[in-house]
């Protein structure tokens, strides 16, 4: 199956059910992290542009000095592929090791 593939619910059940900090919002998923100060919150986003790179799939990020929200989906698909999952857990690699 290919990364840009959708998702079926039980798929995207299960891929929620490992990352406990995403929400669903139709064909997204979303989350709001916060960061210990803005310097710290733009290294998390640098880390994740760099991830969103090598996977060629790119959030869309909002930065409100410390708060970060993430939105993933697969535009191209219409909606949830394991490209938004494989993402999501690159975000929140990055959020822990910050």
């Amino acid at each position: 199956m290919s990364k840009r593939t959708l998702l079926t619910e039980d798929e995207i059940g299960a891929g929620l059910a490992a990352l406990p900090d995403w929400q669903r919002e139709g064909g997204s998923i979303r989350r709001t992290a916060e960061a210990a100060d803005f310097p710290t919150a733009i290294r998390v986003v640098d880390v994740v542009a760099v991830a969103a790179e090598e996977l060629d799939h790119h959030p869309d990020i909002d930065i409100r000095w410390r708060t970060l929200t993430f939105v993933l989906s697969t535009h191209s698909a219409g909606g949830l592929t394991g490209l938004d999952l494989q993402l999501a857990a690159r975000i929140d690699r990055a959020l822990r090791e910050a």
